[in-house]
């Protein structure tokens, strides 16, 4: 038992379900309390602040006649934001959660790895054609031996790995068991992140086809640390939550060795992340009016390479965006729209076409449920439709 849930001290949390549908609600409040964690600072002195001025988006319809209420009700949300026009115009909240609570981002937190790397490019620090192992030598015997950062940033390595969450021997529920977040179901389980990383193989050439790998993330999080010399939770409240103007410390969980849970392990509140959207929408500005990444950065992120929507389309996986791409740990499903999403329900949506950010935490009981997410993204499209002139 690594916890108890105050709320249902009758059901015990453990290693093996954690995850659990009936246990997500709660763990995902609670990381820090379950795992060791490290702080991602949000800096000195107060937070800038956001207006706020309340509309009852809540009533908007979408074309099928739903409400937005009725999607946001369905799909477990445990809280949801709409930021326009430099104004917060929605802010709810449920299943114990307030402006000051922490909730797991699962993937959401590669965006952060991406504007890490982003802020790193901008200063010289490092580039994209890097190849991976000059930077990390652990790394020259792996898979990743010819893979640059560009190739991470965009999932786009030749590495054999499989991102099925419902089979516990998918190499991402491998990765979990080294990291010390599932029990290890093998001897030959390595027990550090780096250790598992390093024993990656290559299934094919590096710079092919897109295919969503999380490994990619925690192999560009161990770049970051590697080119700088300083360890990912202090590096990224230097370079982005705190410039970003984060209201709130988040947290990251670490191994053994201190290495960061780069692709999944990062709890921040559901304002933080609104602000962080707002990076997306104004060329790398914040609410505090820093450049945290530059604007071309940006731009790369919503234009891309010529052949980002082709890599997209010939995936192996159905991404069920039609026309889409992934760009610099950032969704692009189609022209102006960027989404930061995560299992189990975690959105981050940016239109740059009607200014529109919001954001959503939420519980689904199970990892991917492609009706509940594009269910939210039609309702945030609705928001923007309505609050259009």
């Amino acid at each position: 038992m690594i916890g108890e849930r105050t709320d249902r001290p009758d059901v015990p949390v453990t290693l093996s379900n954690w995850q659990a549908p009936d246990q997500v609600s709660w763990t995902f409040r609670h990381m820090s309390q379950l795992f060791p964690s490290a702080v991602i600072a949000r800096g000195e002195g107060p937070a800038p602040q956001v207006p706020a001025h309340p509309q009852p988006l809540g009533d908007v319809r979408l074309p099928d006649g739903r409400t937005v209420s009725d999607v946001l009700s369905s799909t477990e949300t445990a809280g949801w934001m709409v930021l326009h026009g430099g104004r917060v115009l929605a802010e709810h909240y449920d299943t114990g959660m307030g402006p000051a609570s922490p909730h797991l981002l699962m993937s959401v937190s590669k965006t952060v790895v991406g504007l890490l790397v982003g802020a790193l490019v901008d200063r010289g620090v490092l580039h994209p054609q890097t190849l991976v192992a000059d930077v990390v030598p652990e790394l020259r015997l792996s898979g990743y031996s010819g893979a640059t950062v560009r190739h991470l940033l965009d999932m786009r390595s030749g590495i054999r790995f499989s991102e099925d969450y419902l089979d516990p021997t998918a190499e991402v529920r491998v990765l979990e068991q080294a990291f010390g977040w599932a029990p290890r179901l093998s001897d030959d389980v390595p027990y550090t992140l780096r250790g598992f990383l390093a024993g990656l193989t290559a299934k094919s050439a590096h710079g092919g086809p897109f295919e969503y790998r999380s490994c990619e993330t925690d192999i560009l999080g161990w770049v970051c640390e590697a080119v700088t010399g300083q360890r990912f939770p202090e590096l990224v409240s230097q370079l982005v939550w705190a410039p970003m103007g984060a209201q709130f410390d988040a947290s990251v969980g670490v191994d053994i060795e201190g290495s960061s849970m780069f692709d999944g392990g990062i709890s921040a509140t559901l304002g933080d992340l609104a602000r962080m959207g707002l990076v997306l929408l104004q060329d790398g500005v914040s609410v505090s009016g820093q450049q945290v990444v530059s604007a071309s950065w940006v731009h790369d992120t919503v234009i891309g390479d010529p052949d980002s929507r082709d890599a997209f389309a010939a995936s192996p996986g159905d991404n069920r965006m039609p026309g889409g791409a992934y760009r610099n740990q950032v969704w692009v499903p189609r022209p102006g729209l960027l989404l930061c999403l995560g299992i189990h329900g975690q959105m981050v949506y940016v239109n740059r076409s009607t200014g529109l950010v919001a954001a959503k935490l939420s519980a689904w009981p199970y990892p991917q449920d492609a009706w509940r997410l594009f269910s939210t993204v039609d309702a945030f499209d609705a928001i923007g439709a309505h609050l259009q002139p």
